[in-house]
């Protein structure tokens, strides 16, 4: 039995609110069970140095989470004075997984930032900053076009991604901070709308798992995705 009491194979309730900020191009707020992320698109016209005249844009990230977002309270990153190699690391998946669906010489040289910071943490942060952002990147480019900025929406996809690891050595979806915490191995799945793979990330906690369990977890990745690839087009209007 899980922690949860769900199925083996079973999402937490998922809640996507595009639109949640007054002022951002694009904006989400996703709620996966008790994870909560706010995800804000900014666009501004002009991009990095490396790419000033080659006629493309750039979507990039950042990730944080609120002081209080998790059981005890966390200092802010801003008062150390620099982020911690996992905020980093975090921040640096979100950016490839929205690149990943984004046609950027249709964008100009413009750059869209994805803010995604962390209102309540129960695990999957990472896994729902990337779902939300989609919807927020769609919604910004959608404002570009109304305003004329752009032609066309420049997506050419979807991307979304999901938890799932070995629960008393059963594969199971969508870990929360019960089951991540004590789970035999996690991995995280960034997956497309056309079944592609853009990122997977495993690690067996203890004794290493088997090529079987890895595709058993890929199966309960991709059915999860599914899920929430119908939740984002629901959220936009499709």
């Amino acid at each position: 039995m899980r922690p949860s009491g769900r199925a083996a194979d079973a999402l937490r309730s998922v809640i996507l609110e595009p639109g949640a900020a007054l002022h951002a191009e694009g904006s989400c707020r996703i709620r996966m069970g008790q994870t909560e992320v706010l995800c804000t698109a900014s666009v501004e016209g002009r991009v990095p140095g490396f790419l000033r005249g080659k006629g493309e844009g750039w979507v990039t990230a950042e990730y944080g989470m609120l002081p209080r977002a998790t059981h005890k309270r966390g200092e802010r990153e801003a008062a150390r004075g620099k982020q911690s190699g996992r905020t980093q690391e975090i921040q640096r998946l979100i950016g490839r997984a929205l690149r990943a669906v984004v046609d950027r010489k249709a964008m100009g040289e413009m750059t869209v930032t994805l803010d995604c910071d962390v209102l309540t943490a129960d695990g999957g942060t990472r896994c729902a900053a990337i779902t939300g952002a989609w919807v927020a990147l769609h919604q910004a480019f959608e404002h570009c076009i109304a305003k004329r900025v752009l032609a066309a929406n420049p997506l050419t996809g979807q991307v979304a991604a999901i938890s799932c690891g070995l629960w008393e050595d059963v594969p199971v979806l969508d870990l929360d901070y019960a089951e991540d915490s004590a789970a035999q191995a996690d991995a995280n799945f960034v997956l497309t709308g056309e079944g592609g793979i853009v990122e997977i990330q495993g690690t067996a906690e203890g004794a290493p798992f088997s090529e079987a369990q890895l595709l058993s977890l890929m199966a309960l990745a991709r059915k999860g995705t599914a899920e929430l690839f119908q939740a984002q087009r629901k959220a936009i209007g499709q």
